[in-house]
């Protein structure tokens, strides 16, 4: 999984916190990190997710009080290095494909009639 940013404009911290609001109930939920990023909902460091404040008139749920950083796993490190490897490796020799002949037409049931009647 790659480490997410906090979405908040200018903080460059990682996403340690989900929120996500259910506007049926007017109620905001913040919750432990999804495991991959949803369209609507919006991904907090640990520091702005504890300190989140809900619009006038909604409730705000907090589902996990201890919002930790948690930092590189092994699996973005691993891709990191993938990264790099690829990156300093000589260009790959591009595959030459043989080029298609030309289908003949078909001749098919359909005829050209003349209109002169």
């Amino acid at each position: 999984m790659a480490s997410r940013q906090c979405t908040k404009t200018g903080c460059t911290r990682s996403a340690a916190a989900t929120l996500t609001y259910v506007y049926a109930d007017s109620t905001v939920v913040v919750g432990q990190l999804s495991a991959s990023a949803e369209p609507h909902s919006y991904d907090l460091c640990a520091d702005h997710a504890s300190r989140f404040t809900a619009p006038r008139g909604w409730d705000v749920v907090h589902i996990q009080q201890d919002y930790v950083d948690p930092g590189p796993s092994p699996d973005d490190l691993d891709a990191l290095a993938r990264a790099v490897r690829e990156a300093g490796a000589p260009p790959r020799r591009q595959e030459v494909l043989p080029v298609a002949q030309p289908i003949e037409p078909r001749r098919g049931h359909l005829r050209v009639v003349s209109s002169d009647i």
